[in-house]
């Protein structure tokens, strides 16, 4: 199958998910329809969305189910996390490593490791969340981890849907099993709206929040980001980084410019894909998160990423936690706040492992590390001279803003470019110039304590910090 071919299946997928989610919503709905039949109508569909979209590939996925719900039934509480997470890691990372050598490096044609790195996710996710609630006692966990765990292992059909249901199987997102049983049983909404202690004058009973305007809006989106896929992508393509224009004739000032619009120009295919598959499970009836600020019902439960944030934000760090939400968020509930050492490298090197093995993805994390230590080093030592007045912090915000967008987009380069050479070639052409201004800055301003205001504070669990 060409890549061509693989996008239109894809394409094709996600819009037959998106009209099965409408129906599944209407015609299945958890008042009329029981949660077996709900489970088994998203698992059905969901099985053949992926056989259509990667044929015979699709094996893979349904291997590494199989493996892990044995696992879940005959493993102890005590290691099922541990040994769901080294068979679902080990098998995806053999899959990975398979694509590069058995297919052609750097030719995603048969790029079926999508789906098995979302069911990666949730395996992982799950096994985790049953260990929190079978075998850890309530005052060793966390609050975010309390109210995530399982107090009962999964049916092998509610196993399959949670891992296999049409709307996230093919592109995403990861999500809580809790959640997702909620959904199917018809709880979802209201254990939402509960959970923000809702109160309106003049309800007797809880509301039934309609997704339809938060999925017209996000198709909006995804229309509008597949156009300039189809334009600027293919306007600006990544290759033409390695040109020879581009390496020995652009001055490096055309060079930095240039490298930013190419990036801008790669973002789209990704707005579109985790925006559509927002908007399917909407649809569905799934991602209801409760109620925003101004008091409107909010679907962002299980959103991706926050267009607006990432165009605008004004560091390192903000654009991160904006872009692949619900992967941040699974690195850092297996990972970031369950390692006894290191955890910020830690945290790193599962998300290089989980993507894959090309170069050029750890080229772009040991970048990051590199950039976001002197980014919070540079923070600590001169923002505060910029909040005495609203212009100063105006210029600091337009600044912060341009060296965070030219920042991104030189970390970033080698992900998409994947391979050695280019990756060499670009920082060569850049004179490496972003990797000797973070480690100068490392190295002679003066580090300041850090206050306690690391990413994902709200969940980690100061006391007990001991892998389980």
């Amino acid at each position: 199958m060409s890549r061509s071919g693989l996008t239109v299946n894809f394409v094709a997928c996600q819009l037959s998910a998106l009209c099965a989610a409408f129906w599944f919503r209407l015609y299945l709905s958890p008042g009329e329809t029981s949660p077996a039949v709900r489970h088994a109508f998203a698992t059905i569909f969901g099985i053949y969305f992926v056989i259509f979209c990667f044929g015979w590939y699709s094996v893979h996925l349904f291997v590494l189910v199989l493996m892990c719900y044995g696992i879940m039934v005959t493993a102890s509480i005590s290691n099922i996390h541990r040994y769901s997470f080294f068979v679902a890691m080990g098998y995806l990372t053999i899959c990975h490593i398979s694509r590069i050598y058995i297919f052609h490096y750097g030719i995603l044609t048969t790029d079926f490791s999508g789906p098995l790195m979302i069911v990666t996710q949730k395996i992982t996710t799950l096994a985790f969340q049953v260990h929190d609630g079978l075998g850890r006692r309530a005052e060793d966990l966390s609050s975010e981890q309390h109210r995530l765990a399982v107090k009962a292992k999964p049916s092998f059909l509610e196993y399959v849907s949670y891992l296999l249901n049409f709307m996230s199987v093919i592109a995403g997102p990861c999500n809580n099993f809790k959640d997702y049983i909620a959904f199917i049983e018809g709880r979802h909404t209201h254990m939402k709206l509960l959970e923000v202690n809702w109160k309106e004058k003049g309800f007797h009973s809880l509301p039934e929040p309609s997704p339809t305007g938060a999925v017209m809006h996000k198709l909006c989106v995804t229309l509008v980001s597949l156009l300039l896929f189809l334009t600027l992508t293919k306007t600006f393509p990544v290759t033409s980084l390695v040109d020879d224009w581009f390496v020995h004739e652009a001055n490096f000032l055309t060079r930095l410019c240039y490298l930013y619009i190419v990036m801008q120009a790669s973002k789209p295919k990704y707005y579109f894909a985790w925006t559509l598959a927002d908007a399917v499970n909407n649809a569905a009836g799934f991602g209801f998160s409760g109620v925003d600020k101004n008091g409107n019902f909010s679907w962002d439960l299980l959103s991706n990423l926050n267009i607006w944030k990432i165009e605008t934000a004004t560091s390192f760090k903000m654009y991160v936690e904006n872009w692949n939400i619900q992967t941040a968020t699974w690195l850092k509930r297996v990972c970031y706040e369950r390692v006894p050492w290191y955890p910020t490298v830690l945290t790193f090197i599962l998300s290089a492992l989980w993507h894959g093995v090309y170069p050029g993805y750890y080229f772009t994390f040991l970048t990051g590390i590199l950039i976001t230590l002197a980014a919070r080093t540079v923070r600590k030592n001169y923002r505060h001279y910029f909040l005495s007045s609203k212009a100063l912090k105006a210029v600091y915000d337009i600044v912060t803003w341009a060296v965070t967008q030219l920042a991104v987009s030189y970390t970033v380069a080698p992900f998409v470019m994947l391979a050695v050479e280019p990756t060499i070639s670009l920082y060569k052409s850049m004179y490496f110039y972003l990797h000797i201004i973070s480690l100068l800055i490392i190295l002679f301003l003066p580090i300041k304590p850090q206050a306690h205001n690391q990413r994902w504070p709200q969940t980690l669990n100061s006391v007990n910090k001991k892998m389980d």
